[in-house]
Parts: structure tokens; sequence; C-alpha cells
């Protein structure tokens, strides 16, 4: 595949990018529709003048209809996408950026999305279907599997189909709340995940930014204590990865924590432990569910972040830890080298 797309892009580079965003306005239809134009025109950044021609040809393709609602994809329209997707992979020259990404943090595999999600909020989408993709391909009967919180691990139960035939799985938070809006919390994301594995879950209610003696009184009750042992045998964990102060604020914590954090060299949090850009773990908070410690005895850790602003995060923590997958976008990809050192 990669030489074919290297001799189309040395004979027809003009080809080559009509197709790419051919597929570009295709895909954000899908993610978005029905949708209007002018909308359409603000996701992807081009003149209403512009679009108005590639929609036009698409349309006369069979691959969208338009109507008073707006553009929707046909059948021959989503097959198209989903046929390309391999093609755009490798016509971005993605392949040696998750290879190099691989081997210089030691990921089991590592699946780059192409775009940025800084300037596209629907690449989450396909970062939920890249991470939904691949448990289907691993999930056993009697798995475990535990999901914690975010905009884009919401995506993850948004993206997969419904999944028979498996028994014994029970879907778990992988940590407490940060008692933020309820479609973004882990035990939401646990219960709608449930559903697509026709699975068993349980709720953890408990908050995660509690102080040290209120969380030991709770993690004491009977009912938690029974889940927390649950979730300690997770045996699939899908988990995001944040910023420190963008993490830091979402916990709610007050400005002079934020810049002492900050002093510390902090730049990634997971599982309410703060890393520096060398991987080095610099500050801790109270917790309850997984912790960092946890990783190396689960068999399966999905590790998903997007976005070029992400980068130094992601860098942090694949220097602390190496997940078996590591999920990315094309924007994060590109920049995780760049701050490596060059592409």
């Amino acid at each position: 595949m990669e030489e074919v797309v290297g001799l189309l892009k040395q004979i027809a580079p003009e080809i080559a990018n009509l197709v790419e965003n051919r597929y570009t306005i295709l895909r954000s239809i899908y993610f978005n529709q029905p949708i209007g134009r002018r909308a359409l025109s603000s996701i992807i950044s081009w003149s209403e003048r512009q679009l108005r021609a590639e929609v036009k040809r698409l349309e006369e393709q069979g691959l969208l209809t338009i109507d008073q609602q707006g553009m929707k994809l046909t059948d021959a329209g989503k097959d198209m996408i989903f046929k390309m997707e391999h093609f755009i992979y490798h016509l971005r020259g993605l392949n040696p950026i998750a290879q190099k990404i691989r081997q210089r943090f030691n990921c089991g595999y590592v699946s780059i999305v192409p775009g940025n999600t800084d300037e596209d909020e629907t690449i989450k989408l396909q970062l939920g279907k890249e991470a939904a993709r691949y448990i289907k391909k691993t999930i056993n009967d009697g798995d475990i599997v535990a999901v914690t919180g975010g905009t884009t691990m919401a995506q993850i139960p948004k993206a997969m189909d419904k999944i028979t035939g498996l028994k014994d799985v029970i879907v778990v938070p992988g940590r407490g709340g940060l008692g933020e809006r309820v479609e973004i919390e882990s035990n939401t994301i646990a219960a709608e995940l449930a559903k697509k594995l026709n699975a068993q879950y349980r709720l953890l209610y408990v908050p995660d930014n509690l102080s040290p003696e209120a969380m030991e009184s709770i993690v004491n009750e009977p009912g938690i204590r029974e889940i927390l042992n649950i979730v300690r045998r997770t045996n699939i964990l899908l988990h995001g990865i944040g910023g420190a102060e963008e993490i830091g604020r979402r916990r709610g914590l007050s400005k002079q924590e934020i810049m002492e954090i900050r002093k510390k060299g902090a730049v990634a949090e997971a599982f309410g432990y703060y890393f520096n850009k060398e991987g080095k773990v610099v500050h801790t908070t109270t917790s309850v569910g997984l912790s960092v410690a946890d990783l190396k005895n689960i068999r399966i850790v999905i590790a998903i972040a997007g976005g070029a602003s992400k980068a130094p995060a992601i860098q942090a923590f694949l220097k602390y830890h190496s997940p078996t997958v590591f999920i990315t976008d094309e924007g994060a990809a590109r920049k995780l080298l760049k701050l490596e050192g060059g592409e």
C-alpha cells in the first residue's frame, strides 16, 4: 500500500490531495449528519464556495444526499469512508510515524487516526471507534473491563456496535468521579459500554477529590470495598491522559495548588498521579480505584489521547508506562515525535 501511495503522490499529487479532501468532507458529514454547508465549512475550515463544488460532485456520485435538514451520507457514502480509512492512513504517511512511536516508547501497538482533535472535535469519535474495534478483537468471556472518564472516553460506547455472545463480562469505572458533567463521568461511560457488550456493570459512587480522611472512611464501607475488589481484578483498562493543569482544574484544585504542581514540573496526570516531562511522579492526590501501580497487572491497557496540545502530557506518561495499545490522532503523533527530536 505504501508503495502505491508513493507512486500516486509522485505522478499525480493533485489527485492525492483531491482524494484526501473528499474523504475529509465525507467523514465530517458522517460524524455530524444531518449538517448544513455553512456548519460543515466551519468544521473543516473551507469557504462555502469551495465546499459547494465538492459537495455537488459527491452528490452526483451518489455518496450523499441533501434535503432541508442538511447533508447526509448514503449507504454507499458510509461504505466509502470505511473502505478508504486504510488508504488515507498510508496517504498521510502515518504508518512509519506509528512504528517510530511504538519503538521509542515500547508500546505493544500504536493506532493513529488522521486529523487533529484540537482542530476538529469529531476526531474524538474516530478515537473512540478505534478503541471499540480493539476491544471487540480482544475481549474474552469473564473479563472485567474498566474505563475512566472524559470527553474522549465517552465516545467509545457511542462508536461501538452491540456485541453478543460474551459471558460473565463486567464493566466498571476505573476511578471515582470528578464531579463533572454526568455524560463524561466514568460511571456513565461504564454503564453505556456494558449495554454495548451485553454485560453486567457495577458503579462506584465515590468522588475522586475527597480529603484523605473522608476517602479512608468511605472506602472501608462494605459495599464500596466489594466494588473496589472487582475493579482491582481488571483485565482490560481504557484510560485517557490529561494535561496536569487541565486535570488540576477539573479536580477543583485552587490556583495556589495548581501553581505548586507547575513548580514541580508536572505536565501530565493519570489516576491521581502527576508526571514531569521525564515521566517521573512529582505529585499525587487522593484517588479511589485503580492506580498506576495496578497497570502492570492488567492484561490489556489501552491509553487514548489526541490533539497536538496533549503531546507533552502523552510524552510524559508514555515515559512512565508503556501501554499495550496507544490510540492517538495525527496532530498528537506528529507533535510527539517533534518533542522527541523530530520525525
